[in-house]
C-alpha cells in the first residue's frame, strides 16, 4: 500500500511551487482566490517568479523550492502553478526520501508527470493528477466541476466517474483493478530506459496528451508497446487527448485508429473519453490509489487519496 497523505483542512498551508516552464503570473494571482474559498492560507516557493528561458529559473532553483516544501513542517500541501517543460532535468537530483519521510499532499499533472512517477516508485507517496493554479484555476474557463475535484483533499472519498460526466467508449471489455498509475503519454514514454521507468505490472495505466499529432501518439504507445508496459498493465484508462489535429494537410491514421491498434487487442479493458487532462472540466485523480476499471458498464471507481 502507497503512504495516502494527510488530509488538509481549513486554515492550512499550501506551498505554490513552479517545477517547470515560468507560470502566467496574472493567473497566478487571480487562483489565490480560490484557495481562500477553500480556507487555505499559501507560501510562495523562493523562485516561483523566477524566468530561465523556457524554464521557471535554474533546475537547483526548482529543486530547492520542492525540497523546501516538503520539508517545511508549516506546510500541508503542495500544488503546482503549472506545468510546460523541465521537472525531468532534476529529477535525479531530488530527495525522495525526504519526502518519503515527510508525506503531504502533491498536487499538478502535464510535466509534473515526471514527478507524479518517481515519487511514486521511490517516495511510495499518492500523489495528485489534477488543475494547476496559474494553467487552470485562475482562468475564465475554470470549470465547477474541477474546482469540486479539489474537495478530496479536505476528506477521504471514493471516487466514481461515468458517463453522467462525459461519453465513454470501450475499445475493449471486461473489468480489471489495481494502482492507478500514469499521467502526460510523453512524459511517461520519457521515463523509459530510465531510473523513473513507468512500473505498469497489475496496475491501471492512464495516459492523457495534448497538441501530439495522431503520428507522435503512435509513437510513444508504441514505446510503451516495446517497453512491455501495454501488456503489463491490468486496463487502461485514456483522459482527453486535445488538439490532436495534424498540423499539415496529408493523409493520417485517426486517434482512434491509433488507440486501437495498441490497445484494442491486449484483452483487457480499455475505456476512453474520460475528462482528465488537459481540458475543463478535469476530474483529478490520486495517483498510486487503488482503482476499478470496469469496461462493460463503463464505470472507473477510485478509492480515497489522502488519510
Amino acid at each position: 500500500m502507497r503512504i495516502r497523505p494527510k488530509r488538509l483542512q481549513r486554515g492550512d498551508t499550501i506551498g505554490i511551487v513552479a517545477p517547470s516552464s515560468p507560470p502566467n503570473q496574472e493567473n497566478l494571482e487571480r487562483s489565490l482566490a480560490f484557495l481562500e474559498q477553500l480556507g487555505l492560507k499559501w507560501k510562495f516557493g523562493q523562485y516561483v517568479k523566477n524566468v530561465n528561458g523556457y524554464l521557471a529559473g535554474t533546475d537547483d532553483e526548482r529543486l530547492q523550492d520542492l525540497e523546501d516544501m516538503f520539508a517545511d513542517p508549516s506546510i500541508s500541501g503542495i500544488i503546482c502553478a503549472g506545468g510546460g517543460y523541465g521537472s525531468a532535468r532534476y529529477t535525479d537530483r531530488l530527495d525522495l526520501q525526504l519526502i518519503r519521510e515527510n508525506p503531504k499532499v502533491f498536487w499538478g499533472f502535464s510535466d509534473i508527470t515526471f514527478l507524479h512517477t518517481a515519487m511514486g516508485l521511490y517516495s511510495n507517496l499518492v500523489t495528485f493528477h489534477g488543475p494547476m493554479l496559474a494553467s487552470c484555476v485562475g482562468k475564465d474557463t475554470f470549470h465547477k466541476l474541477s474546482a469540486k475535484m479539489f474537495h478530496q483533499l479536505f476528506e477521504p472519498m471514493e471516487l466514481h466517474y461515468t458517463e453522467d460526466i462525459s461519453p465513454l467508449t470501450a475499445i475493449a471489455g471486461g473489468s480489471a483493478q489495481g494502482e492507478l498509475v500514469g499521467g502526460n503519454l510523453s512524459l511517461l514514454a520519457d521515463t523509459i530506459g530510465t531510473k523513473f521507468e513507468i512500473d505498469t505490472k497489475g496496475k491501471l495505466l492512464f495516459i492523457e496528451d495534448v497538441g501530439e499529432e495522431p503520428y507522435r501518439v503512435d509513437g510513444m504507445l508504441n514505446q510503451l508497446r516495446m517497453a512491455g508496459k501495454l501488456a503489463d498493465a491490468a486496463g487502461i484508462v485514456i483522459g482527453d487527448f486535445s488538439d490532436v489535429e495534424p498540423k499539415k494537410q496529408q493523409k493520417t491514421l485517426s486517434l482512434d485508429e491509433v488507440f486501437r491498434h495498441y490497445l484494442g487487442g491486449l484483452e483487457k479493458p480499455v475505456v476512453e473519453g474520460f475528462k482528465i487532462g488537459h481540458c475543463e472540466p478535469h476530474f483529478a485523480i490520486p495517483l498510486g490509489a487503488d482503482a476499478k476499471l470496469d469496461a462493460d458498464q463503463k464505470t472507473l471507481t477510485i478509492l480515497p487519496g489522502v488519510e
